[in-house]
C-alpha cells in the first residue's frame, strides 16, 4: 500500500513549518500510522534537530550522490512507527539539484510503502519547492499572524498555481500560455491571478474544462501558528477568504497553535522529542489541526473556546 502524502510549506522561513510537521507525525504516529518524514529542504535541512537526531546517519546526498534507494536510507525515530529521512545535509543549495534527480526522488516518495509521507519543504518559492509541493495529496501551508508573512503566502501560493496552470497547459500543447499571457497582462488587461485564470478558461472549452477540473482538485490546508489572541486567530479566516476570492481555491482554515515562549526552550533543553511537544495546550491544538486534516474538515469560529472568543 502506497502512503498518502501531505507536504507542509508556506514560502516564509521561521513560520514553524518543521514544528508542525514533526508534531503531526508523531500524533499520526501515536494513532498507530506508518509514518515517514522527509526533510525535503534541499537546501537547509534541520528537521532532524527537532527530532533529537544529531549526527543522521543517511541523507538524501545518499539518493542523489550514491544512487541509494530511498527505502534504504529510512531512519527510525524513538517515538514507534514514526521514520525519518534527512534533506540533503551537505547542499548549501536546492537548485543544485537536477531536474532527473528530482522527478526520480518524486517516484521514490509516491512509492513508499505504509500509511503517510510527510514532506517538509524548506523556505522560498523556487521550482524544486513549489514542484514538491505539488505532488502531495494534501497541500499544507504554516504561516503568521503577521502581514508579511501572509503577504509572503499569497506569493507562493500564486507561484504555486500559476505553476500547475503551466504544467496542465504544457500537457496539451500550450506550455507558455500562462507565462505569456501574464507577461502582457497589461495590454491584455489582466489584472490579477482570478482574471489571469479567466483568460486561460477563454482559449477554449476544452481548455475551460481541464483548468476548471484542476481548480476543483486543488485544496489547500492552512495552519496559523504562535497566535496570542482572538484577534490573530481570526487571520486564518480572513486570509482563507482572500485565497478563494482572488485565486478561486479550496482553501480551508484546519486550526491555529498559541504562541508558546517556553518551546525554544524546550528544544534547547529536552533530552527528547517527546518532551518537546509537552506543553498541554499545543498538544491539543495540535490534536485538533490533525482531526481536521484527516477528516478533511475545517475550523469554525464557534470551535473557538469562550475564553478566546472575548
Amino acid at each position: 500500500m502506497t502512503s498518502e502524502i501531505w507536504a507542509i510549506g508556506g514560502g516564509k522561513g521561521g513560520t514553524g513549518k518543521s514544528f508542525v510537521t514533526s508534531n503531526l507525525g508523531m500524533n499520526l504516529a501515536h494513532r498507530g500510522k506508518n509514518i515517514t518524514l522527509i526533510d525535503a529542504d534541499l537546501g537547509g535541512a534541520n528537521l532532524h534537530t527537532f527530532l533529537k537526531i544529531k549526527k543522521p546517519r543517511y541523507s538524501l546526498t545518499d539518493f542523489f550522490e550514491r544512487k541509494v534507494p530511498l527505502s534504504d536510507i529510512i531512519q527510525p525515530t524513538e517515538i514507534p512507527n514514526l521514520y525519518f529521512v534527512t534533506g540533503d545535509i551537505r547542499s548549501l543549495d536546492s537548485t543544485g539539484v537536477r531536474y532527473t534527480q528530482k522527478i526520480k526522488l518524486y517516484r521514490h516518495i509516491k512509492n513508499l510503502s505504509g500509511d503517510y509521507v510527510l514532506l517538509d519543504l524548506g523556505a522560498g518559492s523556487g521550482h524544486n519547492t513549489i514542484d514538491t509541493f505539488l505532488i502531495a495529496d494534501k497541500m499544507i501551508v504554516v504561516t503568521l499572524p503577521e502581514i508579511t508573512a501572509i503577504e509572503n503566502l499569497y506569493m507562493f501560493i500564486k507561484k504555486v498555481l500559476f505553476r500547475n496552470l503551466n504544467q496542465l497547459l504544457g500537457d496539451h500543447g500550450l506550455r507558455d500560455e500562462a507565462r505569456k499571457a501574464w507577461q502582457h497582462r497589461k495590454t491584455k488587461d489582466i489584472k490579477n491571478i482570478r482574471e489571469l485564470i479567466q483568460h486561460i478558461k477563454d482559449i477554449s472549452p476544452g481548455i475551460k474544462a481541464l483548468v476548471e477540473q484542476a481548480l476543483s482538485r486543488f485544496k489547500l490546508y492552512i495552519i496559523m501558528n504562535e497566535v496570542k489572541n482572538n484577534q490573530e486567530i481570526e487571520m486564518g479566516f480572513s486570509t482563507k477568504s482572500v485565497l478563494h476570492k482572488y485565486f478561486e481555491i479550496d482553501a480551508r482554515y484546519v486550526g491555529y497553535i498559541h504562541y508558546n515562549e517556553f518551546f525554544w526552550k524546550f528544544v534547547k533543553e529536552s533530552a527528547t522529542f517527546r518532551q518537546i511537544t509537552s506543553p498541554a495546550s499545543t498538544s491539543a491544538e495540535m490534536r485538533r489541526i490533525l482531526q481536521c486534516l484527516v477528516e478533511d474538515k475545517q475550523l469554525k469560529l464557534t470551535d473557538i473556546p469562550d475564553n478566546e472568543q472575548q
